[in-house]
């Protein structure tokens, strides 16, 4: 279809410039005046920008800030009377962030042509998840896109905090592990081969410890050229494993049985995401069964996505959503009891919202408590490695000294 520039005025008096498709150069004016828009100036374009900015947002990954600023913006935007049209517009040209522009650009020209805004951000499915377009989708049947708009912009927050406050819990762990991997390959690189050579001046038969770490050094420092790429390709099969179906089922199940806390914060930041995503579609207007299939779709987790589809098809039978959750191993009892509260009051989504923020605080805490046993394990596991090789290389002139004596 060609693509016309034009530039327009709106309701406000504001001169807008930008593109839109058309059939020809009359349905480009018909479209613009059925936006709201009175057109001052509408030429065809011969080489469409549309293909350059495709490959920018098919190339580029929009950062999930700026779509949470863009969600808020498009939300006040709305409330405030623009078109969505407009709305687009001023979008497109204010946000730093190039690809989520081009990505803008493109939505309004569907918008403009006549498509409706959840049927062009449903071409982006890289940067708007179901949970969004769907959301929109219903925002835009009940009239209240504003509302919905609003909504997601706090969704993505809450995720997005929940996901800095375990990156910020792992960077020290990570960090120590490194550290602690180089200094022990170098040891055994560098340092142990310099009382090699002591020991083999005084002679004799050295102690067990002392010649398994000798047996470590050697095998390191001569087939370095195959432990070094075994280990980075095992590290490779690994992440690509877990990308794989089976992979993702036996890591999710695994993580959930993570001793020392760690399983038990995973499952409260998958009770988290799971809670905050149905009390956010069930708010919305989002019918119940489509709402159940999106969040075990994005819940995070293989066993809280099954769980969920169990919980779907005993909804379609006829029963409540909290019985299937009180006869479920995978959801906590506060959860189930929260729902039942939220039916049969006829507030769920409170409900829901309210088991969310119970348990991103709980995530809190239990991160704070998490890393406060890991850091000395991780000190005590460091201090372990590091005094195996210095011990075993002491130990040959321990005994030899005590023969002196």
């Amino acid at each position: 279809m060609p693509s016309f520039a034009y530039s327009a005025i709106n309701a406000q008096g504001a001169e807008l410039t930008g593109e839109i498709q058309a059939a020809d150069l009359s349905a480009a004016r018909d479209a613009l005046r059925g936006n709201g828009l009175l057109a001052q100036r509408v030429e065809e374009l011969r080489s469409p920008a549309p293909s350059s900015r495709k490959s920018l947002f098919e190339t580029r990954k929009v950062k999930p800030k700026s779509l949470q600023v863009f969600s808020r913006q498009f939300a006040t935007m709305i409330e405030a009377g623009l078109s969505v049209v407009t709305a687009l517009v001023i979008l497109e040209q204010q946000t730093d962030d190039k690809a989520l522009a081009a990505v803008i650009a493109d939505i309004r020209e569907q918008v403009e042509t006549g498509a409706l805004l959840s049927e062009a951000m449903a071409r982006h499915t890289t940067v708007f998840s179901r949970l969004y377009i769907a959301m929109v989708e219903a925002g835009e049947a009940a009239g209240v896109l504003d509302t919905v708009l609003d909504r997601v912009a706090i969704q993505i927050e809450k995720e997005e905090r929940i996901k800095r406050r375990v990156k910020g819990a792992m960077i020290y762990p990570s960090v120590v592990l490194t550290f602690a991997t180089l200094v022990m390959t170098g040891m055994l690189m560098f340092l142990v081969p310099i009382f090699v050579k002591i020991f083999d001046q005084l002679g004799g038969e050295l102690p067990t410890l002392t010649q398994y770490v000798l047996y470590a050094s050697n095998a390191l420092r001569g087939y370095w050229f195959v432990i070094f790429p075994v280990v980075g390709l095992s590290l490779w099969s690994f992440f690509r494993w877990k990308r794989t179906e089976p992979g993702r089922q036996a890591w999710d199940r695994f993580k959930l049985r993570l001793p020392a806390q760690i399983g038990s914060v995973v499952r409260k930041i998958a009770m988290a995401r799971w809670s905050r995503t149905l009390s956010t579609l069930i708010a919305s207007g989002v019918d119940i069964m489509r709402a159940l299939e999106i969040t075990a779709q994005t819940s995070g987790n293989w066993v809280v996505e099954e769980e969920t589809g169990h919980l779907r098809a005993r909804v379609q039978e006829g029963a409540s959503i909290a019985q299937p959750l009180i006869d479920s191993e995978v959801f906590p009892p506060m959860v189930a009891q929260m729902v039942k509260i939220g039916e049969e009051t006829g507030e769920l989504e409170k409900m829901l919202s309210k088991v969310a923020d119970f348990y991103e605080d709980e995530v809190d805490a239990s991160i704070a408590a998490l890393t406060s046993i890991i850091e000395p394990l991780m000190m005590v596991g460091v201090g372990v490695m590091v005094g195996i090789i210095i011990i075993s290389m002491y130990l040959p002139m321990f005994k030899m000294l005590s023969l002196v004596k």
